[in-house]
Parts: structure tokens; sequence; C-alpha cells
């Protein structure tokens, strides 16, 4: 071991461009993800100037503070289990059946992924509120959305989305000649599921279940809008800190808000280094799935269609009462509320758009350059780096939002207020995804290639530059875009570090929300969703002229 390790020093030393690149990205990890996370756990254990554990005392021995605890526990598991359940089915539908359309089922589920998770707390109470059009006009009932099952109904629709991308991936990469050799045997359909797929989908159900259990534990921005009196951690820390004043209470229930990320991520881990789920042998498989049954497209049919109808009834309604004059009471449509937008509110747009422009293309290169170290560069401290560079994956929004403001609130790093620590929280909050994405494409690619370049006097800087980001650009672009419709789509992490200054389109939304000015914040839900389409064809644009550049 301690060859291996003067082994590496010695290779540092031989390339000192490599040394000062790796000392450059630790500081940067150490001082914008282990910092503010320190500066969370420093702030919660602080009492009354002293170190303390009177903060937990209070959290697990006041109802006051361990109510949102448990609201939020249990929210989670049944969120995560229900969107599971419902990501599994279109998953199935999508890679299992041969229903046509499967390519329309496909888009219309990840709709919600476009949006600010809080379009759907919108769309429920347009639906279903004291006005609603359902409960209103057509059901002549009041039906109390604000509270527990408002919100496990509306983040069910906007959390489910997450779970289906991550089963699709492992669905498709089952062998269907496995499913084939158990039919053959005079399994039926339903016992080779049970028996066979389910099993081996396994890793995509816990990935999925983490997923959606993270964000709804994280989630800021509905239970602000339709939580009412059920309270959760993440509003109830923001609260503490914004509200009451209360740094240490609020530090505290941030750090009961993360432990049960962390406890899911360790859980998952761990369940899956002790089994082995390997389909995926090198042998060419050219099999199929045999056709669904006609009964069995029904059902599923049926199903797929309830679920995408309501989609579609939800965010058409969003997009009808952006153009009502007063929602429930004046319902003469108008191009007012577009006006007020661009108008009155034009600085939340502009804001939104200069800051997710800077921090995208950030976010993204940063995010490549770390893959290709950690996968391609051998020295002391990799895997530890590597670590470092994925917490944020497992951070709530709240949490990571919290710990910047303790630790750029004072000296000598003071940036509350500013664009840029708005931009910060964009990049390493985003980054994670951006960094798996190139270590899967780098796992693809031939290391000798790199080392060739090595061997030919290139330094790491060039290698990178030259060789490695041409062949892995799709996986840039793949983070490229999910770091864009976060960073137009962010709430819970923001929230905290905004300002008079630089503001948000969704923070303006929330606002709008909250004042019930409804067809104002379905408006902007709509300029929020055109934002990020638009980006997105941008940059799907420039992938295929690269793609094009590459042929010829």
């Amino acid at each position: 071991m301690q060859g291996y390790v003067a082994k590496q020093f010695k290779r540092l030393f031989h390339e000192p461009s490599l040394m000062v690149i790796i000392i450059i990205v630790w500081v940067l990890l150490a001082l914008f993800i282990l910092f503010p996370l320190y500066k969370v756990v420093q702030q919660s254990l602080a009492y009354n100037g002293h170190f303390s554990f009177e903060v937990y005392k209070r959290i697990f021995s006041k109802i006051y503070f361990l109510t949102p605890l448990l609201n939020s526990l249990k929210l989670g598991v049944l969120v995560g289990a229900i969107g599971t359940l419902i990501a599994y089915l279109f998953a199935y539908i999508v890679t299992r059946t041969d229903i046509r359309g499967k390519e329309i089922i496909r888009t219309i589920v990840n709709i919600p992924t476009i949006s600010p998770p809080f379009v759907m707390a919108l769309a429920t109470i347009l639906l279903f509120g004291t006005n609603g059009i359902i409960s209103n006009h057509i059901l002549h009932k009041d039906i109390n959305v604000f509270g527990f099952g408002g919100l496990l109904f509306t983040e069910v629709f906007a959390y489910a989305s997450t779970g289906f991308l991550a089963l699709v991936g492992v669905l498709e990469s089952i062998d269907p000649s496995l499913e084939e050799a158990a039919l053959d045997m005079g399994a039926s359909k339903s016992k080779v599921f049970w028996t066979v797929t389910l099993p081996l989908s396994t890793p995509g159900i816990l990935a999925s279940f983490l997923l959606i259990f993270t964000q709804s534990m994280a989630d800021f921005g509905n239970p602000m809008v339709i939580a009412g009196r059920f309270q959760v951690l993440s509003v109830q820390a923001y609260l503490e800190i914004t509200g009451a004043y209360d740094l240490s209470g609020g530090a505290g229930l941030a750090i009961m808000l993360l432990l049960p990320t962390l406890i899911a991520f360790a859980v998952q881990k761990y369940w899956l280094s002790r089994r082995s789920y390997i389909t995926v042998t090198g042998k060419p498989s050219s099999m199929e799935l045999k056709r669904t049954s006609r009964q069995s497209k029904l059902i599923l049919g049926i199903l797929a269609g309830l679920y995408m109808g309501l989609i579609f009834l939800m965010y058409g309604t969003v997009l009808w009462g952006s153009f009502v004059k007063l929602w429930g009471v004046n319902n003469t449509l108008t191009l007012d509320n577009y006006r007020f937008v661009f108008d009155t509110s034009w600085s939340y747009v502009k804001d939104t758009l200069i800051l997710a422009a800077i921090a995208t293309p950030i976010a993204g290169f940063f995010g490549v350059f770390i893959a290709y170290l950690v996968s391609r560069r051998e020295f002391v401290s990799r895997r530890l780096l590597e670590a470092t560079s994925l917490i944020n994956f497992a951070v709530p929004g709240t949490v990571v939002g919290i710990g910047y403001i303790f630790a750029f609130n004072t000296k000598p790093l003071i940036l509350t207020g500013t664009a840029l620590i708005i931009i910060l929280v964009f990049v390493f909050r985003r980054m994670p995804v951006g960094i798996q994405s190139a270590t899967a494409a780098l796992q693809q690619i031939d290391p000798a290639i790199d080392e060739a370049a090595i061997d030919l006097g290139a330094n790491t800087l060039r290698t990178f530059w030259s060789i490695s980001l041409p062949l892995i650009k799709p996986a840039l672009f793949a983070g490229l875009f999910y770091t864009l419709t976060r960073c137009v789509t962010a709430i819970s992490a923001v929230i905290f570090v905004v300002s008079g200054k630089w503001n948000l389109i969704t923070v303006a939304m929330l606002s709008s929300i909250q004042n019930s000015d409804l067809a104002q914040a379905a408006a902007f839900s709509m300029v929020i969703i055109a934002i990020v389409l638009v980006g997105m064809l941008f940059l799907r644009l420039l992938t295929r002229k690269e793609k094009l550049a590459r042929v010829t």
C-alpha cells in the first residue's frame, strides 16, 4: 500500500500541471461542497455560543419539531412507493410490451421533468381547490386539497417521472432471452414476471424509490403551496431560519432532513453489493419478447391512458388558467397575465436566463472534467475526490441552501446577495449528474487512446480537451440538458440565496401562488416551461450539428 501511494506521489511530481489541477479541484470541492455542510453541522451544535446537543434534544422532545420529521418520513416513503409503482408500470409498458405509441407514452410521462415540481400543486388547486374546475363546476363539492392528501397527490405526479427514467434503463438492459427461456419451459407470463423480470429489475426499483424518496424529503415548493397545516422538515427549517431566526434550530432540522437520505443511499449500496444482477454477458442476443396478450394490452392501455389523461388535464388546466382574467371570479380570456410577466416581472425572467446560461456550461464542463480525472488518471485521493464531488446528489436542496447561507454570509468570503452565490449553488448542486453520465461514457472508451496522447507528450488538459472530450460529447450534452432544466426550475436550494438584486422566476411564481394570484402563477409556469423547451431545442441543435460534423 505504501509503495502504491509513493508511486502515485512520484507520478504527480513528474506532471506538475496535473498536481496543480487536482489541488484546484480539491479546493473548489472543499469550499463549495464540504464547507457549507460543515457549517450546517457546526451551527446545529451551537447553543448560546457554546457546543451543545440542546438543539437535537429539543427536536426529539418537542412535538413542534418532531412532527415535521415524522410527517416528512411518512410522506417520503409513501411518495417513493407509489411513485415507483407508477414508474415501473410505464417502464414495463415501454420496454416489455408491443403496445403501440410507446414513444408517445415515454414523452408524456416525462413532461413533469421540464417544469417546476410545484406546477403540480398549482394544477391541483386549479382543479380541486375552492374555485376548482372539478370541485366547483362538476362535483359542486368543497374538497380540502390543502394537507397531506393534496401534497401526496402532487408529489407523486411531480416525481414519478424521475423513477421512470431510472427503471427504463434497467429494464432495457435485461436480456429478453432469459424471459423467453422461462416461457419456453412452460412458465406463464405472470410467473416469468414475478420470478425473472421483477427480481432482475431490483436495482432500478431501489434507485427509483431512492430518487423519489429523496426528492420528496427535499421538496420545498409543493409543501409551501399545498401542505396547509401538514408540517414538513424542508419548510419548517426554512421558517425557523427566515421567520423565527433560530439558526441553530433550522440547522438541526436540516441535519434531520439530511440523515434519512444518506441512510437510504447506504442501504441501497449495501443491498446491491450483496447480490448479483448481471445479465449482460457479452454474448449477442437478438431475441425479442413475444406479443402481449389482447387482455393485457387492454388493461395496461386503460391504466396508461388514465394517467396520461390526468397529466394532460393538469397541464392543460394550468395553460388555460394562464389566460383568464382572475381565476374563479372572472374567466374572461386575456393576455394580461403574460404582460405582467414580461413587463412588471421581466427582471425575474432576465435573471433566470442569465444565471442559468452562465451556470449550465460551467457545471457541464466541470462535471465532465472531474469524471475524466477519476476515470483516466491515477493519483492519491482519487476515490475520495469522486465521492466528494457526488455528495450533493444525496443532499437535499434545503440543506445545500442553508449551508451556503451559513458559509458565505460572513468574512472572509461574503457572497450573500450576489449572482455568484446562486451560480455556485446551481453548479455544485447539479454537477453530480454530469459526472455520472460522463463516467459511464468514459468506461466505454479504451484508455489506451489517452495513454498514447500522454506518451506523445500531451499534458492532462490537452489530452482531455483534444481526445476525451470530443469522444464523450453526447454525455456532455446530456449533462447540459439536465443542468439547464434544473437551473430554470430550481426552488428548494436557491430560495435561501436569492436577493433583491438577483431573483428567479420560480420564486416569483411561488409568491404569486401564496398571494392567491393563480392566473399569474400559471403564466409564470408556462413561461418557465417555454424557456426550458427553447433551451433544450438549442442544445439538441448543437448536438445534431456536432453529429453531422463528425460524419462529414
